[in-house]
């Protein structure tokens, strides 16, 4: 099968496409021919081993594929990696069958970053209808679908930071409530601004660096920081525990992958959310590219110089 390989790390020209035997399932995993793979920041770091979790040579990349089984069910799925491939296996527990009315698209744009979204907005910032929410990256995979949800679920002001006046004004056609340029050189005054002066209720950050630390100084007392990437590559200045004491402010990180060890309680419910949301109009997954497999590579780049929004894709068949 036609696959994409990483055997040393690096940048995104180490994504090189290979033919290999086509996976094995073992008990309990799925066999999926793959219609079509999502490409994720997460991968970005995969490839040069900087993420959360070590990575171990050589591998196939990707962590969601949707497409079909042997018995022909369509289904969206969770990857531990391969997913960038023609075929993949996943564990039954964290597949999930796709509904008529969503499209492969929209599927791959709800089972991970999807996930995040409700998750960072529901179990990490608990987020209160009339609360100011910011979101970071709002045209981004998780951030165009948090934009959404935030104001479904009662945010009463929903902030978007975004890099470019096209990625602010997706993210303002998404419902945001206002925008703000992601190279604003006092971030933290630019999003009291935006909130009429008033410092904020939640943060959703995955940049990292300076904007962490002009985030975290911007949030009122019992506001909450959802860390959950560090797309920078700059780490933030320490906090030390006395800073979130005199301001009741907390600070939480999330990493979906704490989801897989019970999805049925962490992964199936906000799954049955968002694709009912999908399915009667109130959420829209933004799909903003597609490349064929062979073509891993310049997804990658396109997504580290920040030229994309929303989901991206990868066909396996073309």
């Amino acid at each position: 099968m036609r696959a994409i390989q990483i055997t040393e790390f690096g940048g995104p020209d180490v994504l090189t496409p290979v033919d290999l035997p086509p996976p094995q399932p073992r008990d309990g995993e799925i066999l999926i021919d793959v219609s079509r793979a999502g490409v994720n920041y997460a991968d970005t770091h995969q490839t040069e081993n900087s993420y959360l979790a070590p990575a171990t040579l050589p591998l196939v990349p990707g962590a969601e594929v949707v497409g079909t089984t042997p018995e022909g069910r369509r289904i969206v799925a969770l990857l531990e990696g391969g997913g960038y491939a023609e075929q993949a296996v996943a564990w039954e527990n964290i597949v999930f069958d796709v509904p008529d009315m969503v499209d492969d698209g929209q599927a791959l744009a709800l089972v991970l970053q999807g996930t995040t979204a409700w998750h960072i907005l529901r179990s990490s910032a608990h987020v209160q209808p009339g609360e100011a929410v910011v979101v970071h990256a709002a045209a981004g995979g998780v951030g165009s679908l948090a934009v959404q949800l935030a104001k479904q679920w009662g945010a009463g002001r929903v902030i978007a930071v975004a890099g470019s006046a096209e990625k602010r004004e997706l993210a303002l056609s998404l419902g945001a409530d206002a925008a703000v340029d992601a190279r604003e050189p006092d971030m933290k005054r630019a999003l009291e601004d935006a909130n009429a002066g008033r410092k904020v209720d939640v943060v959703l950050e995955m940049v990292g660096g300076p904007t962490f630390d002009a985030s975290l100084a911007a949030l009122a007392p019992f506001g909450r920081l959802v860390a959950y990437g560090m797309a920078s590559r700059q780490s933030p200045e320490p906090v030390p525990v006395g800073k979130l004491m005199r301001r009741s402010r907390a600070v939480i990180g999330f990493w979906l992958a704490h989801c897989f060890a019970d999805p049925p309680r962490y992964l199936k419910g906000p799954m049955t959310d968002l694709f009912g949301m999908v399915q009667d109009g109130r959420l829209r997954p933004v799909v903003g590219g597609t490349y064929p497999l062979s073509q891993a590579r310049q997804a990658h780049e396109d997504m580290r110089d920040r030229m994309t929004t929303g989901k991206l894709l990868l066909d396996p068949t073309a």
